[in-house]
């Protein structure tokens, strides 16, 4: 053991046992399945709160060890884990946010879908909402006919919301299962489908949309 580590035992064995643990591996798993599903998957609020307790832990390590004499070198490394993590979380914030925006009239409209964001994140939007009918009432639709001045539907005979963009959930998508799986039936299929830990698959994510969010597949 170094001087340097000796002379701070209980800040080490802190950012020692904080790197060991494997939420910031999870968080890389939440980003990339947010970041490749068409969705908005549920929030996955422990593991932030647990990420913002360690970013913080970890701001106070690199300002103890940049204010001690610590080799720059070590300090850098450490100001490493602290950037990549950080942008980790707030990449996976910024997806959400940018399909809570795509999909405002869709999410405000389906209460399952509402069911998987954060407090902050309905807060959002709400406000999304709010402010994209106001601006579609004053550019466009207080300049149609009656009829036709409807934010959901193209016209007030339309039985179903068909202005409203959704998520396609048809799309192909890249993953591979966390364990063995199968064989299972496809969504809209009598095909079975059997999946072996780490075996890329290309696939229409409608296929496999419940196995994703019951953390048995992940998206690459």
């Amino acid at each position: 053991m170094t001087s340097e580590s000796a002379s701070t035992p209980g800040i080490d064995g802190d950012y020692e046992a904080l790197i060991s643990t494997t939420d910031v591996e999870l968080l890389k798993r939440a980003w990339r399945n947010e970041k490749a599903a068409p969705e908005i998957l549920h929030f996955e609020s422990a593991l932030i709160q647990r990420i913002r307790g360690q970013i913080q832990l970890m701001e106070e390590t690199v300002e103890e060890f940049s204010g001690s004499g610590i080799d720059p070198l070590s300090v850098s490394l450490y100001q490493m884990d602290l950037d990549r993590t950080q942008y980790l979380l707030r990449s996976y914030l910024r997806i959400r946010l940018q399909k809570i925006e795509k999909y405002t009239f869709h999410i405000s409209n389906n209460s399952e879908v509402q069911s998987r964001l954060s407090g902050q994140e309905k807060g959002f939007a709400r406000r999304c909402n709010e402010d994209l009918e106001r601006h579609l009432e004053e550019s466009v639709l207080s300049k149609l006919p009656d009829n036709y001045r409807d934010i959901l539907k193209q016209s007030l005979i339309s039985e179903e919301n068909d202005m409203v963009p959704e998520p396609h959930l048809d799309t192909f998508v890249v993953c591979k299962s966390r364990r063995f799986l199968g064989p299972f039936q496809l969504d809209g299929s009598d095909e079975l489908l059997e999946m072996k830990p780490d075996d890329l698959c290309i696939i229409h994510y409608k296929s496999i949309r419940e196995r994703v969010q019951e953390g048995e597949i992940d998206l690459v």
